[in-house]
């Protein structure tokens, strides 16, 4: 069984992406990451990332049954082409120096097969960056969140605790003023060297992975 995307093009009418979900189902396959808009053309464009399909070809021509779909175009899975995602969070210029720890870390892994991008937003105020971090766990592939602030709590911390406890991120955080380094299952003082670490905890290639044991990080 293996994982695609799918783009399907079809009229802007009610009940479509119910009957695309239906012939779905039907293979067995599961729903990862869905995304939908509506074209200048007032075409709908659905995106679809499908796990564990069995039979693509023939979900595909049974896809193009429904009357209302134009086009299906097949493509391989965002993981397969993007990878694991980390996220850099926090003030401007520690996000960036983050940003090239981790870049430079990533070139290295990628350049031996892994795939791993890095997405960054400077942000500050507390109510903004709660509201990015809560958003994290509505995104796909990420793997690792970084916290680069120089002081973060409050709304931040609860943001944190919400999102590790909706999933299986690494969260590394500069070590910092603040509640938020209690809930980080890594504090770094060097924010290059937060960023090195943050690929490194996901990396299939490396030399090491964080691993959580009784409330403990281990290498």
């Amino acid at each position: 069984m293996s994982d695609y995307t799918l783009t399907i093009k079809s009229d802007e009418k009610k009940g479509v992406l119910d009957d695309i979900t239906d012939v779905i189902t039907e293979y067995g396959a599961n729903i990862s990451y869905v995304h939908l808009f509506v074209e200048k053309n007032n075409m709908g464009s659905i995106n679809l990332e499908l796990e564990h399909v069995e039979n693509i070809d023939d979900l595909i021509e049974d896809l193009k049954k429904i009357e209302e779909i134009k086009s299906v175009e097949l493509h391989g899975s965002q993981l397969d082409i993007y990878g694991k995602r980390i996220i850099i969070v926090g003030g401007g210029v520690q996000v960036s120096q983050v940003a090239m720890g981790a870049i430079t870390e990533a070139d290295r892994h990628n350049i031996r097969g892994e795939r791993i991008s890095i997405d960054t937003i400077p942000l500050v105020g507390e109510k903004s960056l709660a509201e990015a971090i809560e958003a994290i766990s509505r995104l796909p592939r990420v793997g690792a969140l970084v916290l680069a602030g120089s002081l973060m709590g409050g709304e931040i911390t609860r943001a944190v605790k919400k999102v590790k406890n909706e999933s299986n991120l690494v969260v590394i955080s500069l070590n910092m003023p603040g509640s938020v380094t209690k809930y980080a299952d890594l504090i770094i003082t060097d924010p290059v060297q937060a960023g090195v670490l943050a690929v490194m905890a996901i990396a299939d290639t490396a030399a090491f992975n964080i691993e959580r044991l009784d409330g403990n990080i281990r290498f």
